[in-house]
C-alpha cells in the first residue's frame, strides 16, 4: 500500500511538470529571465513569503533545506497549490486589465531515519515570461505609419532533491539540488501599414538545461511556551548550461544567429528568524540578497547586463486562537504579511511591494490544512510603467501517518 501512494504521489509530481505553463503576463517580465518566483509554501506566502527562518511539521518549505527535519518521524508529507492572478496595468499605451492561473508547485517530504534525516522533492517554478505590447506611431512628416509590437511567453521551471540532518537537538544542516529547464521566447517586430517600407522582426529564445544547488542551516530551541529559530541560506554562483538563439528577419533576408553560454546563476545568501508562542502565534522576518550584477547574462554582467542586486525583505505575522480548541474557529489560521523587493532589472528602479493576508481551514479526518492567500502587489510608477495585481492562491498540506508500525 505504501509503495502504490508513493507511486501516486510521483505520478502526480509528473503531472504537474506536464501543466506547468505561464504564470504571468506582466510586461515587467519583457528582460531577461522575467518574473523570479520565490518558492514557499502557499501557507508562508500569507506570512509576506517568509521562509528561511521557519521551522514547521506542517509545511514544506523547499527554499530551506535545513527545515525538512521539522517533520514528524512517522508522517508522510505532501503540498500542492494552485494560483489565480488578476492585473491591471498601465503604461504609454494605455491601460489593460489581464488574468492568468495555473498549477504553482508540488512539493513532498518524508523521514528516512527518524527524526534525524529527511527528504523533500518537489516541481517548483523558476521564473516566467507572458507579455504582449502594441505601440503604432507615424514617421517624421507622416509619410509611413507603422505598429511596433512585442510579445513574450515560456518559464524556466525545476525540480529538486534536498536532504536535511540534524545534527544535534538544536542545530540542523541541508542542501537542495535543482535541475532547471525551460525556454523563454521573445519577439520584436515592426509592421508598416504602406507596403513600401520593409518589414523587420527579431525573434529570440533563451534555453536552459541546468544544474544549481542550494545550502542551508538552522539554529532552534523550545521552553516552555516558547521556540525560536534561526536560519540561514547560500547559493553559490554557477555557470548555467543556456544556449541563447536569435532570428533577424525582414522581407527581403533571414539572418539566424547563435550565442552559447554565457550565463550564471546568481550567488544567492539570506538570514530568517522565526518566534512561536504557544503554537498560537507565530512571528517570522527574513532577508535575502540574489547578486545578480555580478552574474554573467548574455555574455555581460554589471551595468553592460543591464542587471541589478535584487533584496528582498518580508515580516509574516500567523495567529490560532487554539489549536486543540472544539470550536472550528478557533482552530482556523490566521496570517498576515508585508514583502518589498527590488526589481533586479535596473531600468525599473522601483521598488515591488506586496501586502498579503490568508487564512489556513485544518480538516477534521486527516492532517491536512487548505491555505488561502489574497496578496495584493505593486510595481513600478504612475509616471512610467505601472502593475497592480491581485493574486489568489489555495493549496493544501496533506499529513498522513505511513510509518506507525500497528501491534496485533
Amino acid at each position: 500500500m505504501r509503495i502504490k501512494k508513493i507511486i501516486l504521489s510521483v505520478a502526480l509530481l509528473l503531472s504537474g511538470m506536464a501543466m506547468a505553463q505561464n504564470m504571468t503576463s506582466s510586461p515587467f517580465s519583457r528582460h531577461a529571465y522575467g518574473d523570479m518566483n520565490e518558492n514557499v509554501p502557499a501557507g508562508y506566502r500569507a506570512l509576506g513569503g517568509v521562509g528561511i527562518g521557519m521551522r514547521s511539521n506542517k509545511a514544506i518549505c523547499a527554499a530551506q533545506p535545513a527545515s525538512y527535519t521539522a517533520c514528524d518521524s512517522l508522517t508522510f508529507m505532501m503540498d500542492v497549490a494552485a494560483s489565480a492572478c488578476w492585473s491591471r496595468y498601465q503604461d504609454a499605451t494605455g491601460m489593460r486589465n489581464k488574468a492568468n492561473g495555473n498549477l504553482e508547485y508540488v512539493t513532498i517530504q518524508l523521514p528516512l531515519w527518524k527524526r534525524w534525516i529527511a527528504l523533500s522533492v518537489g516541481l517548483l517554478p523558476y521564473s516566467s515570461v507572458g507579455y504582449a505590447i502594441s505601440m503604432s506611431d507615424s514617421t517624421a512628416g507622416g509619410g509611413y505609419h507603422y505598429t511596433t509590437s512585442y510579445a513574450g511567453s515560456g518559464n524556466i521551471s525545476e525540480v529538486y532533491a534536498g536532504l536535511g540532518f540534524n545534527i544535534c537537538n538544536w542545530f540542523a544542516l541541508g542542501a537542495n539540488v535543482y535541475y532547471m529547464w525551460g525556454d523563454l521566447e521573445r519577439t520584436r517586430s515592426v509592421t508598416f501599414r504602406e507596403s513600401d517600407p520593409e518589414m523587420r522582426s527579431m525573434y529570440e529564445m533563451l534555453h536552459v538545461g541546468s544544474v544549481r544547488l542550494r545550502y542551508g542551516a538552522q539554529l532552534f530551541h523550545s521552553w516552555d511556551n516558547h521556540a525560536f529559530s534561526i536560519g540561514g541560506i547560500f547559493e553559490n554562483k554557477m555557470r548555467l548550461n543556456a544556449t541563447f538563439s536569435e532570428i533577424e528577419s525582414t522581407s527581403l533576408d533571414t539572418v539566424p544567429g547563435v550565442q552559447q553560454g554565457g550565463y550564471e546563476s546568481p550567488m544567492v545568501y539570506g538570514a530568517g528568524a522565526s518566534y512561536t508562542w504557544a503554537n498560537r502565534l507565530t512571528v517570522g522576518f527574513d532577508f535575502e540578497r540574489q547578486c545578480m550584477a555580478s552574474a554573467l547574462y548574455n555574455g555581460f554582467a554589471g551595468s553592460a547586463s543591464g542587471l541589478q542586486d535584487r533584496n528582498r525583505y518580508a515580516f509574516g505575522v500567523e495567529y490560532r486562537h487554539n489549536p486543540m480548541g472544539r470550536k472550528y474557529a478557533e482552530r482556523m489560521i490566521w496570517r498576515a504579511g508585508v514583502n518589498i523587493q527590488d526589481e533586479y532589472l535596473a531600468s525599473i528602479g522601483a521598488k515591488r511591494i506586496s501586502a498579503s493576508v490568508g487564512i489556513g481551514f485544518p480538516l477534521y479526518t486527516i492532517g491536512t490544512v487548505v491555505n488561502t492567500t489574497i496578496e495584493y502587489t505593486h510595481r513600478g510608477s504612475p509616471a512610467g510603467m505601472e502593475d497592480n495585481s491581485l493574486r489568489f492562491t489555495i493549496g493544501a498540506s496533506i499529513a498522513e501517518n505511513w510509518f506507525f508500525k500497528r501491534k496485533l
